[in-house]
Formats: C-alpha cells, structure tokens, sequence
C-alpha cells in the first residue's frame, strides 16, 4: 500500500471520528437552541471558513497561473484570435484532470506546431486550445455551480431533519440510522440510474431492515419520533452522497463545497426565521457546540473526505466512513453516559454486518 493512499485513509478514518463525535455536540446544542437555528449557524460558520479558503486558493491559482502565463509556459491567444483568452478562462483551484492535462500539454502543442509549419498554423492552434480551455471553464463553472447548490440542499435538509431528532433520540442511534445511507445509496443509484447490485447488496438490505427493526421499532411496531425523523435524514444523506459523485468528478471540488455551506446556511436560516425565534443569546449559550459542528464536523470533516477520496480505492473509503456509526455510540456512551438495551445493541451489530456486506465488491451479472 502506498503512502498516499496510507494517508488517505487515515484521513477518512478521522473524519468517521470527528462526524461521530459531532453526535454529541449536536445533542448537547439542543439543550439551549432550537435545532433549526443550531444547524443554521453550524452551516454559515462553514460557509465562511471554506468560503474564504476557496477564495484564497483560487486568488493563488490565478497568481500562479499569470506567471506561468508570463514565462510562456501557458500559450495566450495573440492578435490572430483575440485577447487573452486562455488567462483568463483557466479553471480555477480544484479545476478537473481533463483541462489540467489540456493546459499542460498546451506548450507541447504549441512547439510541434512551430516545428511542422508557419505562423497561420500557430496560431490556429493556439486558438483551438483557447476554445477547448473555455469550453471546459465553462462547463466546470456550470457544474459547480449546480453542484454545490444541489448538494447544499440536500446537506440543509437532511442536517435540519438530522438536529431535530437528536431531540428526541440518542446520539448512539442516530449515528447508525444516519449510517444507513451505506445501504440507501446502492437501492437509489438502481432506481434512479439503473445500476446493478450484486446479490450481497441485497442480503445487506434485509440485514439493514432486520437491524432497523432491533434498534429503532418500538412495542407498537412503529418508530419513535426522533427515529423517523433521523431516518429522513439518512434519506436526504443518500442524494447528497449521490450529488456529489456526480458534480465533483465535473466540477472545483473546493467551490462546489463552499457553495454548498452557502446554499445550506441560507435555507437553514430561512427555515430557522419561520419554524422557530433564533436570538443571539441562544446562540451564545451553544456557541461551544456551534464552533465544534462547524468547524469540525463541517468546514473540516466534509473537506477532508473530499481530498482523502482522491487517494482511495472507494469502496474502502465507504468503508472506514461507515465507522462514524461506531464512533458516535462511543462517544455517546463515554461523554453522555448514554445506555443501550440488549436490543438495541443487537439492532447495531446486525445493522453494521449489512453496513460492512454492502462494501464488498462482487461482479454484477451483466
């Protein structure tokens, strides 16, 4: 195993600690704000904090970029074909490995068409590789967009659903109701996308429902309030992971995650104006909580599973990722001297078999 994907997955091993343990800074906020409101300052604290990373690295991408420019290691489009086209359409930080590659070669091209042909030759190329760059700008600039607005949404509303539960559940059972996001992804990504599962996704399934039904169903066989509810959140989690498969293989990674902090802080914040009466001394009263979800579980948690992802087979990613479940029962039971019933208890391992079966891989049947 090389080093890179050593530290990636230390990485998301860290981030599975550090989400788990937001549990229960999360349920400790709740006992002086409402959760709306909570959640809506946990988003804008991590809006502005990648916000401003993602300005910084793209000012440093462009200085960076303009003295490549300078040194003519960037080709620029000349008199023949406009101004400078290219400088001023590169991708920004985060920018995809097409145009990277593109931008890269750039030179390359350039200088086997200074040893095939003249200037008229020349400078169609440089105009080829200024409209190819734009293009690419283009469509990095819509899907990240796009992206980090459907992923704030789905981020806001799961996290609200998510904080309001923890109202009424513990922070061991929602950590593994949220994890059950492992085993919605698969069934959606079928549905909507018409991707196979092999048979063990499918056991795992039923396991999950099987362990569903320990943790969360009560005498009556319904579901608490607060399980429902985290249930939703689990649900809304699965679009989220599903979005960002999508837009981040498209679109600035680092971007569309502040965007996604802005969309989320700026529906949580609505909501927050309607359903409850925010106040800034409720705020001050969880501002401990507040800075840990935000900084912690947001700015930096969802950061890092970005970049470890990079350095990582995926389905080893999902796995360690899936250990936010057990951390969040850990931390429950040690910092809230949380308990759990034989039950219950019974419902987590069962439900994390089926959590550990969906990652294995196996070939489909074609």
């Amino acid at each position: 195993m090389n080093s890179k994907k050593v530290l990636g997955n230390g990485l998301l091993l860290l981030t599975a600690f550090i989400w788990g343990t937001a549990f229960v800074a999360q349920r400790t906020g709740m006992e002086s704000i409402e959760p709306i409101t909570f959640n809506a300052a946990r988003m804008a604290l991590s809006a502005i904090l990648i916000g401003g990373l993602a300005l910084v690295m793209r000012a440093k991408r462009r200085k960076s970029q303009d003295e490549r420019h300078k040194e003519g290691t960037i080709p620029d489009v000349t008199s023949e074909s406009g101004p400078e086209m290219i400088s001023d359409s590169i991708p920004k930080a985060g920018s995809n490995a097409i145009s990277e590659s593109r931008l890269e070669n750039a030179p390359d091209a350039m200088s086997e068409a200074r040893s095939k042909t003249g200037p008229d030759v020349i400078s169609e190329t440089r105009q080829k590789i200024g409209s190819d760059v734009i293009k690419e700008t283009k469509a990095e600039d819509r899907n990240t967009v796009l992206g980090g607005v459907f992923c704030g949404l789905f981020l806001s509303v799961a996290s609200i659903f998510q904080q309001m539960g923890l109202v009424y559940t513990t922070a061991g059972k929602a950590g593994f109701i949220t994890a059950m996001y492992m085993l919605l992804v698969p069934i959606l990504g079928f549905v909507l996308f018409k991707k196979k599962n092999t048979w063990l996704v499918w056991l795992a399934v039923l396991l999950g429902i099987a362990g569903m039904y320990l943790l969360c169903v009560t005498g009556e066989f319904t579901l608490a309030h607060g399980d429902a509810l985290v249930l939703v959140c689990a649900v809304m989690f699965s679009g989220h992971i599903l979005s960002c498969d999508r837009f981040v293989r498209l679109g600035r990674p680092l971007e569309i995650a502040a965007i996604q902090f802005v969309t989320a802080a700026v529906v949580s914040w609505v909501a927050a104006f309607i359903a409850e009466e925010p106040t800034l001394g409720k705020l001050a009263s969880a501002a401990v909580p507040i800075i840990y979800c935000g900084v912690m579980s947001g700015a930096i948690g969802y950061t890092l599973q970005i970049v470890a992802q990079k350095y990582t087979d995926p389905t080893i990613a999902s796995l360690l990722m899936s250990m936010e479940s057990v951390f969040a029962v850990l931390a429950g039971a040690v910092l809230l001297n949380e308990r759990m019933t034989a039950r219950e208890i019974v419902g987590c391992v069962v439900m994390f078999v089926a959590i550990v079966l969906v990652q294995i891989p196996l070939k489909t049947r074609r």
